[in-house]
């Protein structure tokens, strides 16, 4: 049996969630991208434990109502008398139940009943409403598309809007469980096999499995594993994302393929795309949580001193590789692809490099703030800057793959103004941070 890895809080969230259901019904939604490992966390938590679990297909609500109903009698060993058509009786007839047994509902891919039956919403809140006092039911609503889950339970128009008692957001793997990972499957690693690791998975459960399984660790197997005949890598950006922007993903894939390619301001992206992306922007950060706007640290809240940043790792290597040379992913042209990786892989690296120093000193060390540093005209740009206001201290970070390539004399002349504005009176520890410190 696979061994399974970290999320003691959302277990812990679950486990006491399931506790107050003994009680009174309890409404929790889970959300997270595709492949974060979900179902894996709901199903191992739950275990041995009187459960049911609906995977929401686009299909007939009849039929899907069908396969309810065999569930039903398999895991609970009751049976649902009459011709059952609607998820209305289905749920109808769970709260009912409830109220005599306990038992836990999971709904997968919960978001898919707006390609059903949309009614199905207003349909549950009423009977949810009208029995959840006297009912004994774990409830869990689980989905992967971000944005539609935000809306149908943190919309004030929607009808299940305040219904939930508990909500948990599924997070890749943080470095320390990366580590325990690779190190279990390939003691012998190195940092570069580490950064690869990090760079190409980003903690997303579903790929540190396949690649895990694969027994690939080091760069070069990790993109025979990618650039390979079958490979489920190379479609991934589209498999995850066309159902979050629907018509419009063709202009989403364009802004958060040059920002892949490090065109990470409003203007840079424009004067390429000739049109005016501000909606977009600004769905990609705040609906499906894609994007982060960053600015200079200790920055005022309105500047106009923007750039964005792509979150997910993963998907910043497929916009920024496979997107980009779709033509070549279309021919099969692996080799050549791979050549590519290999071409821009120290610079590219350095980026992700920095982005997991960032989170290794978040986790690491007590902080107010954590963020990069430049002036206008991206003069004097640094890394890393980490502060603790309580305690007057902050950390300004230069990060490279080679240690010999920083300079801390350079690093504390970038940071003068920083220094003497922003922080004065602050202790500041300059750092040199490259793959040796990983």
């Amino acid at each position: 049996m696979r061994k399974f890895y970290d999320r003691q809080k959302e277990i812990a969230l679950l486990l006491n969630t399931g506790q107050k259901s003994l009680e009174t019904a309890q409404m929790t939604f889970v959300v997270g991208r595709r492949r974060i490992g979900k179902t894996t966390l709901l199903t191992q938590t739950f275990r041995g434990k009187p459960t049911l679990y609906f995977f929401i297909e686009k299909k007939n609500e009849a039929l899907l109502c069908e396969e309810f109903v065999t569930e039903i009698h398999e895991q609970l060993g009751t049976n649902v008398f009459g011709h059952i058509r609607s998820f209305k009786d289905v749920f109808g007839y769970l709260m009912e139940l409830s109220q005599n047994r306990h038992f836990t509902l999971i709904i997968d891919e919960f978001q898919e009943f707006r390609n059903i039956n949309s009614s199905i919403y207003s349909e549950m809140q009423n009977i949810w409403d009208a029995n959840k006092n006297r009912s004994k039911l774990n409830l869990i609503l689980c989905g992967s598309v971000y944005s539609l889950m935000k809306q149908i339970f943190e919309n004030s128009r929607e009808p299940l809007f305040g219904r939930a008692t508990a909500r948990i957001l599924v997070k890749p793997f943080d470095i320390k469980t990366i580590k325990e990972i690779i190190r279990d499957y390939h003691p012998d690693f190195s940092n570069e096999d580490l950064l690869a690791f990090y760079l190409f998975t980003g903690g997303v459960a579903k790929y540190v499995e396949l690649l895990s399984d694969a027994n690939t660790f080091t760069l070069e197997s990790i993109l025979d594993e990618i650039f390979s005949d079958n490979s489920l890598f190379l479609d991934e950006g589209k498999n995850v994302l066309i159902d979050e922007f629907g018509k419009d993903y063709g202009n989403y894939f364009s802004i958060l393929s040059l920002i892949a390619l490090s065109k990470t301001s409003r203007p840079e992206i424009e004067s390429v795309l000739n049109m005016n992306i501000g909606g977009f922007l600004d769905k990609l950060e705040n609906e499906y949580g894609l994007i982060t706007k960053v600015r200079p640290i200790l920055s005022k809240p309105a500047g106009k001193n923007v750039k964005y940043r792509l979150n997910d790792n993963f998907l910043n290597f497929w916009f920024r590789f496979i997107y980009k040379y779709s033509g070549a992913v279309e021919t099969e042209s692996f080799d050549y692809l791979k050549s590519i990786v290999n071409r821009d892989y120290n610079t590219y690296s350095g980026q992700i490099l920095e982005r997991y120093f960032r989170e290794k000193i978040m986790r690491e060390e007590n902080l107010s703030a954590i963020g990069s540093y430049w002036e206008s005209g991206n003069r004097n740009e640094i890394d890393i800057v980490a502060i603790n206001e309580y305690e007057k201290t902050a950390i300004i970070a230069e990060v490279k793959r080679q240690k010999e390539r920083i300079s801390l004399e350079v690093l504390r002349e970038k940071a003068k103004n920083l220094v003497n504005k922003e922080l004065a009176g602050y202790r500041i520890d300059y750092r040199a941070l490259s793959i040796e410190d990983m």
